[in-house]
């Protein structure tokens, strides 16, 4: 990864536009015809992952760490959602994102996630190693 000074400040953007699948009434977890919190939290997710692209080594990849989020208002069928990422912090390999969806000028959903730089092989054998011994 590349140095924290430079990692800091980088932007990821996403977007999407609801379909009725997307919905909580689709998914079983509601029953109003909105954008689930599910697909607001991926859209955020792949701004964080995003954001990272040019900072990362060919190998590295980020994992999930938490994800904190308010919903400051609902979008229905047919919303075109732009989600929007900045890293605000990167202490050794973790990283922390302020994000952001916005309908329009509208803000729809706010988050703090916090994500893990690590090297993909090594990640992958140590979780198949903790599979075996589980």
């Amino acid at each position: 990864m590349k140095p924290a000074e430079d990692v800091i400040g980088a932007v990821g953007l996403t977007v999407m536009a609801v379909r009725a699948g997307d919905t909580s009434v689709a998914m079983g977890i509601g029953d109003l015809p909105i954008v689930s919190q599910s697909h607001i939290m991926s859209l955020m997710e792949h701004a964080a992952i995003i954001s990272m692209d040019e900072y990362l080594e060919p190998e590295e990849t980020t994992i999930p760490i938490s994800f904190e989020m308010i919903t400051l208002s609902p979008a229905s069928i047919g919303a075109e959602l732009r989600g929007v990422s900045r890293c605000i912090e990167v202490d050794n390999r973790e990283l922390t994102f302020e994000c952001e969806v916005y309908e329009g000028e509208r803000q729809v959903a706010a988050a703090m996630i916090k994500r893990s730089a690590v090297e993909r092989v090594s990640f992958l054998a140590r979780t198949a190693a903790q599979s075996l011994i589980s």
